[in-house]
C-alpha cells in the first residue's frame, strides 16, 4: 500500500447519477468511489500512479433537491469524429436551439465528504526516479496550495467542488451520522474497468461496470479494494 492521504471535499450541489435511471437523472445518496477518485486525480494525476479510495466519510446530512436543466438530446456520433479526423468534410456542430430538452434532476445539496485514499505505483509507466515519496510530497504540496489540473467536480462539471487537505496531525471533522450504526445505501457503482482489445487495424476498447453493496456505519463507508461482480 502507498502513502495515505485524506481530502475534504464539499460543494453546494452534487449529482452522482444512478446508471439504472436513464431519462431523468437521480443521484446516489453519497459520492461514489469512482467520483472520489476523479477528485483526487484532479489534484494530482500521473501515469505512474493509481489512486485507490479506502473509505468515505459523509459529513453533512443527506438532502435532495429537484431542479430542471436544459440539455441537448443527442451526441455527436464517434464515427463522424473519426471521419472528420481522416479529412472528410463533416459538420460536427451541435445546434442547441434545435436539440434542446428540459429534464428534471434529483440532486444532492450542501454536501461534504472526507476521502481517505492511497496510491500505488504502476510499474510499466514508472521511471527510475518515480518513487512513492516523490508523488506523496507532490500531492501534499498541491493540495495545501489548492492547486489542481482542472477544477474538481461532484458528478457533473457544473457542480464544482471545494477541497482541503486534512493533515495527519489535525482534527478530523465529525460525521452527522457518527452515532447512527447502520445505513444501507444499496448497490453502488464502484468503478469501471477499461480494457483494450487488439484488432487488425485499430484497438477496440471495452468497459465493464462493477458494483458493490454499500453500507454506511457511523457515517463511514468502507470501500472494498477489489470488486468482481
Amino acid at each position: 500500500m502507498g502513502y495515505g492521504v485524506t481530502l475534504q471535499v464539499s460543494g453546494d450541489y452534487a449529482l452522482f447519477t444512478r446508471p439504472e435511471l436513464k431519462g431523468e437523472r437521480v443521484s446516489y445518496d453519497v459520492i461514489t468511489p469512482s467520483a472520489a477518485r476523479g477528485v483526487l486525480e484532479a489534484v494530482l494525476w500521473k501515469p505512474a500512479i493509481r489512486w485507490v479510495v479506502d473509505r468515505i466519510t459523509v459529513l453533512n446530512p443527506i438532502e435532495f433537491e429537484s431542479i430542471r436543466r436544459n440539455e441537448v438530446g443527442s451526441k455527436i456520433p464517434p464515427r463522424n469524429v473519426t471521419a472528420a479526423m481522416s479529412g472528410s468534410n463533416i459538420d460536427l456542430h451541435q445546434y442547441t436551439g434545435e436539440d434542446r430538452q428540459q429534464r428534471t434532476s434529483l440532486v444532492l445539496r450542501n454536501v461534504s465528504y472526507l476521502i481517505d485514499a492511497h496510491f500505488t505505483i504502476v510499474a510499466r509507466h514508472a521511471g527510475e526516479n518515480d518513487t512513492p515519496e516523490k508523488f506523496y510530497n507532490m500531492f501534499l504540496r498541491r493540495a495545501r496550495q489548492g492547486q489542481c489540473f482542472h477544477n474538481p467536480y461532484l458528478g457533473c462539471r457544473e457542480f464544482a467542488a471545494r477541497f482541503k487537505l486534512i493533515e495527519t496531525t489535525g482534527k478530523r471533522p465529525e460525521s452527522f451520522y457518527a452515532n447512527e450504526a447502520d445505513y444501507d445505501l444499496g448497490w453502488m457503482l464502484w468503478d469501471i474497468d477499461y480494457n483494450e482489445e487488439p484488432k487488425q487495424k485499430r484497438p477496440v476498447y471495452t468497459f465493464t461496470p462493477r458494483f458493490f453493496e454499500a453500507k454506511m456505519r457511523n457515517g463511514i463507508i468502507e470501500v472494498p479494494p477489489e470488486v468482481n461482480t
